[in-house]
């Protein structure tokens, strides 16, 4: 990813966006590969802290902030609207989800109890506005990033190497 001024962008001090790969199979953080090199980091400078990106797993944080940055970049607009949730708040949701479409079936076309739920592991992030979420499904792959349900075009979690294919979408989070 190259910036207007022409720098190649970093994950972190000392880091290329080279490596990004390599953080997501191993499960290192940039500040973690970074240490590993000798670079000091900054910990509010190491990317993967985009908006929202608090109790996500690493790679999803610094796949989520590079992608963020390139769609602003771009001027898109994109930000996450959901992120990491804890089980309590999954709870409500999944209470509420209940109170709302009236049986667990149908609720779980649209939300998971918390012992299901991508959010409550810090692997999914919902995003909008809605022109966001289009550029995050057309470049995700990018860096790994998936849309990965037909009925929620706000959802995406990590689920392919950068630059590969994501899978199929299922129809919704009841086909987990």
């Amino acid at each position: 990813m190259v910036l207007r001024s022409g720098v190649r962008k970093r994950l972190a001090l000392g880091l290329p966006v080279a490596v990004l790969p390599a953080l997501v199979a191993t499960g290192l953080t940039a500040p973690q590969a970074a240490a590993e090199r000798g670079v000091a980091i900054d910990q509010r400078e190491a990317l993967g802290s985009a908006a929202g990106t608090e109790g996500l797993e690493p790679g999803l944080a610094v796949a989520y902030s590079l992608a963020e940055s390139e769609a602003h970049a771009q001027g898109v607009p994109l930000s996450i609207t959901s992120g990491y949730r804890t089980p309590g708040e999954q709870q409500q949701l999944w209470d509420n989800g209940l109170a709302t479409y009236g049986s667990p079936d149908v609720a779980r076309r649209w939300v998971l109890p918390p012992e299901e739920s991508t959010h409550v592991s810090g692997k999914a992030v919902d995003v909008g506005p809605l022109e966001g979420a289009q550029w995050l499904e057309a470049n995700g792959t990018r860096w790994g990033l998936c849309r990965m349900y037909d009925n929620e075009w706000w959802h995406f979690e990590l689920n392919t190497a950068p630059g590969g294919v994501c899978p199929p979408m299922r129809p919704d989070a009841s086909s987990r």
